[in-house]
């Protein structure tokens, strides 16, 4: 018996994804971050913890949908990587707006909170504050001492460029699958045409 090609490729499975699991931690950090140094009533408030959850519903969804359209998928991860972009600038905003300095890519700071891979929130909480008690959070450039608000900004903001490295990474992988395998209407083709043999 000839083994019969599936229409519908396997979907889901969104929560094994490390992008997923980091822009979902980014989305709790963010919330907590916004809840202590942003005015509720501030409308950045809301943007902020929308455009981070948008990071992990986009993902989600684009998983979710990618049986029957890796273009949706692709464009839905591509979302995903536009929220966690529009975030990130909001973080950067919030520092330079306060005169606080942002962690240059060399700082031994990013290379340690990425090296604790912090499970969840709390996690990142317990890592901030022991960085902040630390004699490593006295090495700014500036004549500013880091404060709680200018580490735990630079903590997301940190999680949110490994994030968005992955999404980066995951959207190649998209684009060379959709490249080899095509989309929903060329399975449907191959499949009614064998089925008609």
């Amino acid at each position: 018996m000839s083994k019969k090609k599936s229409l519908l490729t396997p979907q889901g499975g969104y929560r094994h994804l490390k992008s997923f699991q980091i822009a979902q931690l980014v989305y709790d950090v963010t919330v907590r971050f916004c809840d202590r140094y942003i005015s509720i009533k501030s409308r950045t408030h809301d943007q902020m913890v929308q455009a981070a959850r948008s990071g992990v519903q986009n993902i989600a969804e684009g998983s979710q949908c990618s049986a029957t359209s890796k273009k949706f998928e692709i464009k839905l991860t591509n979302v995903a990587r536009a929220s966690l972009e529009e975030l990130k600038l909001d973080f950067q905003d919030f520092l330079r707006q306060r005169g606080y300095e942002e962690w240059s890519r060399e700082n031994p700071l990013r290379q340690a909170l990425i090296d604790k891979r912090c499970q969840n929130v709390n996690d990142v909480a317990e890592w901030i504050y022991q960085t902040k008690t630390s004699t490593l959070s006295t090495q700014s450039t500036t004549s500013t001492r880091p404060t709680y608000a200018s580490t735990s900004a630079n903590s997301a903001l940190v999680l949110i460029a490994v994030a968005c490295s992955l999404l980066d990474r995951q959207l190649k992988f998209l684009e060379q699958q959709f490249l080899e395998e095509g989309g929903f209407t060329e399975r449907l083709y191959k499949v009614r045409k064998t089925n008609r043999r």
